[in-house]
């Protein structure tokens, strides 16, 4: 691990004792999330990097609520080449740190479903594919699953 992975490996450990001992740390890194993700198109590469390896380290430890990634439209329209960039390097964060199996144990909750719906949107196929096509071209198709049986079920019923 290179000294930058420490340093940001180290902020995410204080960020997760931060948010695990009060709700109002915990309020002020959720919104940090949200206005991280809304400017993420203004941050270099190795910026975008480090923000999304933060936030995936308080995510996978449960310090910061998932509710944040309803904040996250993930469509062709709504995200920037950056933006998918910073989901990528979150989400194969989140796989490696939680791995696989929890990850899409995680997203597959069905009491998290209204969170995650932007991520998987189900409104129309075009959407529907988009996310299903930007998880797998990053590695993480398994978690698609359930959107792509519901592709196809729609589908099946619109011929």
């Amino acid at each position: 691990m290179g000294r930058a992975q420490e340093k940001n490996q180290r902020l995410g450990e204080q960020a997760q004792r931060f948010c695990l001992r009060s709700k109002t740390y915990r309020e002020c890194f959720e919104n940090l999330f949200v206005q991280q993700y809304a400017t993420v198109h203004r941050l270099e590469t190795n910026k975008l990097k480090n923000v999304a390896m933060f936030f995936a380290h308080v995510l996978a430890t449960d310090a910061l609520p998932w509710c944040v990634l309803a904040n996250v439209s993930l469509t062709e329209e709504d995200t920037t080449s950056s933006s998918r960039i910073f989901l990528k390097i979150l989400f194969q964060e989140l796989s490696e740190q939680m791995g696989m199996r929890a990850l899409n144990e995680k997203l597959q909750d069905p009491t998290m479903e209204e969170t995650f719906e932007s991520i998987f949107p189900k409104d129309h196929p075009k959407n529907m594919r988009f996310s299903i096509d930007f998880f797998t071209s990053i590695g993480l198709g398994d978690i698609t699953e359930k959107l792509r049986q519901l592709l196809i079920k729609r589908q099946r019923i619109n011929r």
